[in-house]
């Protein structure tokens, strides 16, 4: 009777995968110059199982390219053969690629029949550079050496290959099986308390002291039969959970082939190194992954890493490199794309931004460096001056962005230094199938809140609240913290017969994304726990203002706000109750230095209500670049700071000579006497606490300096 392979064909497609990844880092380990004997070991004898996995399930094509992957490996392993980076290592990707791309084809069809003949040149190739001669062109090597005199190739769609199924530990199992035991026992006791509230009922004409002991027992079992329960269920769910954890293998894996393929079809040589694959993520959320890694991918290869001519004339590596990454921080998992190219240009995004008509010059110009990079992640935004294949056709960038903040509940930042590259990460949570939620009450009305958005929860006397260019704030530790009632900004009719607490103290929700925070005015705190987060029915999905629901004990349905779209809707009602620029003022030119975004917004509020022209920085060193580059009539810096503090920013201006007498002021929320000195010494000539600040003050301060 003939052996029925097919059934087979799954357990080697997920073994042949495990085998795949192992190579794909040996080799990354190989071209760096880290592999030491035993890692040469390992990936031979990976190369060995494959191929004797897939002989034995006669997929041809795949046991003859892994047998000669195998003799080039044997020839490193024995020491016959030196291994020379630029020759090898492409060779041992592409065969990596080509056996990728065929058990890609057999999970596909499930059917061995299905795969193409073996790819002959390639492994003419890998057999003849492990007998030390020098191999052949490939077909691939060859577009890729003619790529200077041709247009480049089309590349086809690109993927990220996530598998439908879940490879289960049987621990895992085991516990959730013994877990499930638990839960049934503790539901009998509960079954029999529901029948002893029955009989309490029966016995409720015969009140007497020892029914009413009887009940207060009942009450008592009750409660701590609900607790166990809930202790257990808890459990259960997160058991559960890990259940649906995969590795980010599952799409980091196929990053480096995808990488490698779009470089070759733009004349470009790159490496991709792949760091903390092994880091677990909820299926759902590898599964919305996919999309905005290849975008951040292509966005690297298009825009970030120079060609090899441009890199060598920069006194680069011809190679350019792009780093995929992630590693847990606590209930979250950051995921950074980092390459060493051309960075982004802030001047580039500026001409495109006037060009599109998105915002005039002076808007441009009151946003600091970082605001004006974040711009990239407008709808239908792109700096590339040609559309490709890779990239250009401005979507991605704000694609990633809508899946990341919308759909991922995360946050996303970019970071960049020109001429030396960017870095985008992503900040995720495990899984959004659980989380830990605020439920608070405004108007009457319960709303939720995810955690990740909560910055405190703070009560504060009415009279602590400051009116900051026609806007309440607070000051919190050394920032302005902008201040709107949550019930006014998201329209909820007032309730007139609703008892209001005392107004000499409110409830602040202090919500934050990235730097930016916004204080909510809300009535109370209802609850603070972990709750199964439900999606929105499908017609509801594209309103921004609520990201979700959850299910109250009493059956209640609450919405869940979204925090970045609510600081979006705080931004747009600043503009549209904002100060007029008072006309008449001598725009007189202050650079405005702190490292609360907030703090700012607010003082560049201020001193724009009044005729200023203002420039902003996030810290001490970046002050001092701004202040060398342009020439400012005024500074005022905050104290603490990164990177430079403000009295060392203060003792560097004085340094120079056309800042020995402009006039500089402290702002910070120092109170002592000897930070007041020390201000002084270093050649402050004002410093104002934050605690007492008042806008008019400042103002007639700076105009008696500027005389």
């Amino acid at each position: 009777m003939a052996l029925d392979i097919t059934r087979f064909v799954l357990r080697f497609i997920d073994e042949a995968r495990e085998h795949l990844q192992l190579l794909n880092e040996g080799v990354a380990l190989l071209e760096q110059g880290q592999a030491d004997t035993e890692q040469v070991n390992s990936l031979f004898r990976s190369a060995h199982t494959l191929k004797g996995s897939s002989r034995m399930l006669k997929l041809v094509p795949i046991t003859e390219t892994a047998h000669a992957l195998e003799d080039l490996l044997s020839a490193l392993r024995e020491g016959k053969l030196a291994f020379e980076s630029t020759r090898h290592s492409s060779l041992l990707y592409q065969a990596l690629d080509h056996l990728t791309s065929l058990v890609d084809q057999l999970a596909e069809h499930q059917d061995p029949t299905c795969l193409p003949d073996r790819d002959t040149a390639l492994c003419q190739a890998l057999t003849q550079a492990a007998e030390g001669q020098q191999a052949p062109a490939t077909p691939e090597s060859q577009s890729t050496q003619a790529e200077s005199d041709k247009a480049p190739a089309p590349v086809k769609e690109a993927s990220l290959k996530t598998s439908d199924s879940v490879r289960i530990k049987l621990t895992r199992l085991d516990e959730l099986i013994k877990l499930m035991g638990e839960i049934v026992s503790s539901h009998a006791h509960m079954r029999e308390l529901v029948k002893d509230s029955r009989q309490l009922k029966q016995d409720a004409s015969l009140a007497s002291s020892r029914w009413l002991n009887d009940l207060d027992l009942f009450n008592r079992e009750l409660r701590d039969g609900v607790q166990i329960q809930e202790s257990l269920m808890q459990e259960l769910h997160d058991k559960a959970l890990q259940l649906r954890m995969l590795p980010l293998t599952t799409i980091f894996d196929s990053a480096g082939r995808l990488v490698r393929e779009m470089a070759r079809s733009l004349g470009k040589q790159v490496e991709c190194r792949v760091i903390g694959a092994e880091i677990e993520l909820d299926r759902q959320m590898i599964d919305q992954l996919a999309d905005p890694v290849i975008h951040l991918l292509r966005n690297a290869l298009d825009h970030g890493v120079e060609t090899p001519q441009e890199r060598e004339a920069l006194g680069k590596p011809a190679q350019g490199q792009i780093t995929l990454s992630a590693w847990q921080d606590g209930s979250w998992v950051v995921i950074e794309v980092r390459d060493d190219g051309r960075g982004i240009s802030l001047q580039a995004i500026r001409d495109k931004v006037l060009q599109k008509e998105l915002m005039t010059p002076e808007q441009l110009d009151a946003l600091s460096d970082q605001e004006i990079m974040d711009l990239i992640f407008l709808p239908g935004f792109s700096t590339s001056a040609m559309i490709t294949e890779i990239s250009g056709r401005g979507v991605g960038m704000d694609v990633v962005k809508s899946s990341v903040v919308d759909s991922l509940q995360g946050t996303l930042r970019v970071h960049s230094r020109p001429g030396k590259g960017s870095r985008l990460s992503l900040r995720l949570p495990l899984s959004l199938a659980l989380m830990r939620v605020l439920l608070v009450e405004v108007e009457g009305q319960k709303l939720g809140f995810t955690a990740q958005y909560i910055s405190e929860l703070v009560r504060v006397k009415s009279d602590a609240m400051m009116r900051v260019a026609e806007r309440n704030a607070i000051i919190l530790r050394n920032e302005f913290v902008p201040v709107m009632s949550l019930s006014e900004l998201i329209h909820l009719p007032e309730k007139p017969a609703k008892i209001k607490k005392s107004a000499d103290e409110l409830l602040l929700l202090v919500t934050q994304v990235q730097h930016e925070k916004l204080a909510l005015v809300v009535d109370e705190l209802i609850d603070e726990r972990d709750l199964v987060i439900k999606q929105l029915p499908e017609h509801l999905r594209r309103q921004p203002l609520i990201s979700g629901m959850v299910t109250t004990g009493h059956n209640e349905l609450v919405s869940l706000l979204h925090v970045p779209h609510l600081l979006e809707r705080s931004r747009k009602t600043k503009t549209a109750t904002g100060v007029r620029v008072q006309q008449g003022q001598q725009a007189n030119k202050v650079l405005v230095v702190d490292d609360s975004l907030n703090t700012r917004e607010i003082e560049k509020d201020v001193l724009e209500a009044y005729g200023y022209q203002v420039t902003l920085a996030e810290h001490g060193q970046d002050g001092l670049e701004k202040a060398l580059l342009e020439d400012f009539d005024a500074v005022l810096t905050d104290v603490e700071m990164p990177v430079m503090d403000g009295f060392t920013l203060t003792a560097r201006l004085r340094e120079q000579e056309r800042y020995k007498n402009r006039p500089i002021i402290i702002i910070t929320s120092r109170e002592k006497e000897s930070d007041r000195r020390r201000g002084l010494e270093v050649g402050a000539d004002a410093y104002i606490v934050k605690g007492s600040f008042d806008q008019s003050s400042l103002v007639e301060t700076l105009k008696l300096l500027l005389g």
